[in-house]
């Protein structure tokens, strides 16, 4: 009994220590933003300045940059288009290869694999030519192809997931005069919600993150998004430590709010395609 007792113990203070890791940075982080210059010197960055000195101004002069907008709103586009066409393709190709029996079938599956073992910047040089001769350099449309292209991350969680929908259900459908398309929009398709929530949050998270690509691809000013313009702002914001702080809280609340909100539809979506009855 001790023995148990003991080993749930340190399973609780080795919890607590991980939480502690992962909530710090983000803590100080705050804790910065909330500071003025003067407090970023006297106080300790592990405490929060006396309550009569907290100011806001610091999230006040971020949100107030017309860049900041800019970024949310070329964030938005990219995120919702590419997401889109990345359900739409994953799901279409996943039930095409579970489901159906082709030639080269196994060739085109171990091609779809090679390209999620090959690091992309490998192919980094070929790709920005790609993207400059079909003239999206400097467009949303840079990015939006890339991450529509190069992350094949989805078509594994939906043919997981499709391998563990009995073929009943298709031959049943079949039967009482269901077309293939049929089978697949109003069956198929509504059954992958599980997987389709976990794609959408796990795609959505990398790509409000990605900084390289929209930075590489989309320079202009216009073109800015989150990550970029934390950038630019970063650099314009030399030495002032606490607008740079209260400027990374505002960039990852879109990401925190989304993984607070849905985090039990990651490991659930992903669980499901895991094993096959």
């Amino acid at each position: 009994m001790k023995r148990r007792t003991m080993e749930q113990g340190i399973k609780q203070l080795f919890c607590i220590g991980m939480v502690l890791v992962v909530l710090a940075p983000i803590l100080l982080t705050l804790f910065a933003g909330l500071k003025t210059k003067a407090d970023m010197v006297n106080t300790s960055p592990l405490l929060l300045p006396p309550m009569e000195r907290i100011t806001f101004q610091n999230f006040e002069k971020v949100l107030g940059d017309k860049y900041l907008l800019i970024g949310f709103k070329n964030t938005g586009v990219i995120l919702a288009v590419s997401i889109l066409f990345n359900v739409l393709f994953g799901t279409i190709t996943a039930f095409i290869l579970e489901r159906f029996e082709f030639k080269l079938k196994k060739l085109i599956m171990g091609l779809f694999f090679l390209g999620m073992l090959i690091p992309s910047f490998v192919t980094e040089i070929a790709r920005f030519k790609i993207i400059n001769s079909m003239g999206l350099y400097n467009t949303l449309g840079a990015p939006i192809v890339i991450y529509v292209a190069s992350d094949l991350m989805q078509l594994y969680i939906y043919r997981q997931f499709i391998s563990t929908l009995p073929v009943s259900l298709d031959e049943s459908a079949l039967l009482d005069g269901c077309s293939y398309f049929g089978l697949f929009t109003k069956i198929i398709f509504p059954l992958l919600a599980p997987a389709t929530a976990t794609v959408v949050i796990i795609k959505a998270i990398t790509i409000i993150n990605d900084m390289y690509i929209p930075y590489l691809y989309m320079p202009k000013n216009r073109l800015r998004t989150l990550t970029t313009f934390l950038m630019n702002y970063a650099n314009a914001q030399q030495g002032s430590w606490q607008k740079l702080a209260a400027g990374i809280i505002i960039i990852m609340l879109p990401t925190i709010l989304i993984y607070l909100f849905f985090q039990k539809y990651i490991l659930a979506g992903i669980a499901a395609g895991a094993v096959k009855e």
